[in-house]
């Protein structure tokens, strides 16, 4: 059973697994390309721009985070991903605000900070600006940064790049109402000037301290936000002498803070990050098993068709119910629906979720509109009732 959470920063959401208290060798939760490419799918999976799993140290930190792209690649760092990863382990541990884990990445030690607001500060260290650290075959420009013109798809674009543990391109443009966002990302990402690809930025300068930006995010196409991503545009507009050392940045999901701070070399961001929900996956051979032993206890002890016998509980199986369907013959051995009967139900004339639905059913045509939202308030209020309570405790 792959049991996971899902959290967003901006629109940026990913797959949140804890694996800290796993052993060395089953710490990475078999997570080959193919079974990210599976998760992340928005119509045949769960949906998600990428997976963040959190697992023990290696190299003196807290913890490891590794992460995967929805195509299953492995980039060096996320901005979004550690802050969605700093809410997770905070909502997971109960932690308060002041809370810093020291996280290695890909990228080296990433510092995250719950802020009393509930939004995560992080320090993301020094921006890489020489060539080979991008990496970047651009040559070293005036402005103390890889710049170049460079011809993607008959049109000439001013670059500049810069690293976060990560490679970013930055183009300034005048107006990206009407950028065509996927056709110059696409080539830009591959262009033969980055041999690791890239994150391609297309910025707009409002003014010196507000920027608004557009992503295509390396391996998973345009995104909501990038958070390694506004850090190396406002390092970039900054040496372009076109924005301050801390800006606003506006991307599609929502804004940031990013500022560069002078006496430290390093990049400070500012920005939120929210749990979406909660769940679990059953593994292929459970669910097997589950509709195996569901459909054996119909045919009784010896398969002949007889009343169904005792038999041993599936292990997706919940406690039996007293009496659920009273009304409909024989009690049967109670399974989870949502699991055994994602094909369709397999026991139509026994069902045990039937008497649950048939309340159902007469909840709803014997309340008004008005009742059933009076009813989901008063169950939302006392989730987050609790959930603050939970906080408050911490």
């Amino acid at each position: 059973m792959l049991q996971f959470s899902k959290y967003q920063g901006l629109g940026n959401d990913f797959l949140l697994i804890d694996g800290r208290q796993a052993s060395q060798q089953d710490s990475e939760a078999g997570m080959e390309p193919e079974l990210v490419r599976q998760l992340c799918d928005r119509r045949f999976g769960v949906g998600g721009d990428g997976v963040i799993l959190a697992l023990p140290p290696q190299a003196g930190g807290e913890l490891r985070m590794r992460i995967f792209n929805a195509d299953g690649s492995e980039p060096e760092m996320c901005g979004n991903g550690i802050r969605c990863l700093a809410r997770f382990l905070a909502d997971r541990d109960s932690d308060g605000p002041g809370r810093r884990w020291q996280v290695d990445t890909l990228a080296g030690r990433i510092v995250p900070e719950l802020l009393a607001d509930g939004s995560i500060r992080v320090d993301m260290g020094p921006p890489f600006l020489e060539p080979a650290t991008v990496p970047t075959t651009l040559p070293l420009g005036p402005a103390g940064l890889p710049q170049a013109e460079l011809e993607v798809d008959g049109e000439v674009f001013a670059v500049a790049a810069a690293g976060m543990g990560n490679p970013h391109v930055v183009v300034p443009v005048e107006d990206l109402a009407d950028f065509d966002l996927e056709r110059f990302g696409a080539r830009l990402e591959v262009h033969p000037s980055f041999p690791a690809k890239t994150n391609v930025h297309f910025v707009q300068v409002l003014a010196p301290d507000h920027l608004v930006m557009r992503v295509w995010e390396r391996g998973a196409g345009p995104t909501l936000a990038c958070g390694t991503g506004a850090c190396a545009t406002l390092v970039a507009c900054h040496l372009l002498g076109l924005a301050d050392r801390r800006a606003q940045v506006d991307l599609p999901g929502g804004p940031l803070q990013i500022h560069w701070d002078a006496e430290s070399g390093h990049v400070i961001m500012d920005g939120p990050a929210e749990h979406v929900f909660d769940g679990a996956i059953p593994s292929a051979a459970s669910v097997q098993e589950a509709r195996r032993q569901a459909a054996g206890a119909d045919q009784g002890p010896a398969g002949d068709g007889s009343e169904p016998g005792p038999s041993a509980p599936s292990p997706l199986a919940g406690e039996p119910a007293a009496n659920p369907t009273a009304d409909l013959g024989p009690v049967v051995e109670t399974i989870q629906c949502a699991v055994v009967c994602t094909q369709g139900c397999i026991r139509p004339d026994a069902c045990p979720s039937a008497a649950a639905r048939a309340r159902v059913a007469a909840l709803l045509a014997g309340s008004s509109l008005d009742d059933l939202v009076a009813i989901a308030s008063n169950s939302l209020e006392s989730r987050i009732r609790s959930r603050l309570e939970g906080e408050g405790r911490a």
